[in-house]
């Protein structure tokens, strides 16, 4: 099972750091650095309020689905890592936060 750890605080889905989304999707195709990835499932509780209850498995997110193909832990979309870091402690949208665990090909 993928553990995300996030200090993204305002995310619906963050639950004393760590994620609670059913699926967690990591974009930024062809990024060079952890800056140019992002959370492409933040949601801010601001608009969307708690959804620490959201996984499938009633515990932290399980599935990890990467579109960064430049990263050498993604193996057909999927991340190989057993835990990843999400960044963006301030995010207001999903392109101010990043993937910390990525590492370049």
């Amino acid at each position: 099972m993928a553990k995300i750890n996030c200090d993204v605080c305002n995310c619906s889905y963050n639950n004393s750091g760590v994620c609670f989304s059913n699926r967690v999707d990591i974009g930024g195709m062809a990024s060079s650095t952890e800056n140019d990835t992002c959370c492409g499932s933040f949601l801010d509780k601001k608009h969307y309020s708690d959804l620490t209850n959201s996984s499938e498995s009633s515990g932290p997110c399980d599935c990890l689905v990467c579109k960064v193909s430049s990263c050498e832990h993604n193996e057909n979309c999927l991340c190989t890592l057993s835990c990843i870091q999400v960044n963006g402690s301030e995010a207001n949208l999903y392109t101010e936060t990043n993937c910390g665990s990525f590492d370049k090909k």
